[in-house]
């Protein structure tokens, strides 16, 4: 049976690992909605990744690999629009966080309500189940899509190549 460290909530003793103590310094469930903000975004980055390199192409979008499509949007004008589209997502996301953090609701981390409606009410079990499961798949896609970008950059630079990303 693992020990759960005294700062840990409840609900965090599935993987109560925390070395460095970043949960007694921050509150853990602004942690763990990073986290799960950024596994979300990992997932669905990874499958855009691919998709550009595949040859999709969104309306207005410059016809270029991956790797070049930041600079040439950041020159183009089009990441400029994409911060003003997640800006205005994270402020309408920030009162909710804010009422999970001082503890007027028990809304848990990542959960905005539209996730769990294929579970019953009050299957807990299964809900903890799909939440242990998103974390893992949050993390996996980050560790994997950093290392699908650097071998995707280092191919490019060697061989100007795209898709698969080997040399």
């Amino acid at each position: 049976m693992r020990v759960r460290p005294n700062h840990l909530p409840e609900w965090f003793v599935t993987q109560g690992f925390d070395p460095f103590n970043f949960g007694g310094m921050y509150n853990i469930k602004w942690m763990r909605e990073a986290e799960i903000k950024h596994g979300r975004i990992c997932m669905l980055a990874t499958f855009g990744f691919v998709a550009v390199d595949g040859g999709f192409r969104v309306p207005f979008a410059p016809a270029v690999g991956s790797v070049e499509a930041h600079d040439v949007c950041v020159k183009g004008g089009q990441m400029l629009l994409l911060l003003f589209v997640i800006g205005a997502f994270e402020a309408l996301s920030y009162s909710a966080i804010a009422e999970m953090l001082s503890g007027e609701t028990d809304r848990k981390p990542g959960d905005y309500g539209i996730g769990w409606q294929y579970c019953k009410p009050g299957d807990t079990s299964t809900q903890e189940k799909y939440r242990i499961a998103e974390i893992t798949h949050c993390r996996a896609a980050m560790v994997g899509f950093s290392g699908m970008v650097t071998q995707a950059v280092l191919v490019h630079e060697a061989t100007g190549g795209g898709f698969p990303y080997r040399y």
